[in-house]
C-alpha cells in the first residue's frame, strides 16, 4: 500500500513538472520585417548591413540593405521564425559597428505578421 502511495505522489510531482515546463514555451510565429534606414548623414557609404541573433540574421556577418535612395535610405525585408515578441539587432556601414559599447537596437514585433522599422545610423557611435 505504501509503495502506491509513493508511486502515485511520483507521478503526480512528474506530470506537474512536465505541465509546467510545457506551459513556458511560447507559440512560434513568422514574422516580416521591413527596415529602413537612414544614412543621409553619412559620406562615403560603400556597404550598408544588419547583423543580429535570430535567423537568417548573424552577428558574424552582414545581411545586406539595397538602396532605396542612393547614399541616403537603404532597405531590406527579411523572415524569422519567434517565439519572442522582439529581436536585436546593430546596424553597420563599410564594415564599421555602430551602437559599439552600448545596447543593441530592439525591433518590436507588432501583432501583425509584418513590422516595420525605421531608423537613423547612430554615426556617433562609430
Amino acid at each position: 500500500m505504501r509503495d502506491n502511495r509513493l508511486v502515485n505522489l511520483s507521478f503526480a510531482i512528474l506530470t506537474s513538472i512536465i505541465l509546467a515546463l510545457s506551459s513556458c514555451v511560447q507559440k512560434s510565429s513568422q514574422k516580416t520585417i521591413i527596415v529602413k534606414l537612414d544614412v543621409g548623414s553619412l559620406d562615403s557609404v560603400q556597404t550598408v548591413g544588419i547583423r543580429g541573433e535570430d535567423k537568417p540574421l548573424s552577428w558574424d556577418y552582414d545581411m545586406e540593405l539595397k538602396p532605396a535612395v542612393k547614399d541616403s535610405l537603404y532597405t531590406v525585408v527579411f523572415s524569422l521564425v519567434t517565439g519572442y515578441k522582439f529581436t536585436e539587432v546593430k546596424f553597420t556601414v563599410n564594415g564599421q559597428f555602430e551602437l559599439q559599447e552600448k545596447d543593441n537596437r530592439r525591433i518590436l514585433f507588432r501583432d501583425l505578421d509584418t513590422t516595420i522599422y525605421e531608423a537613423i545610423f547612430d554615426i556617433n557611435s562609430k
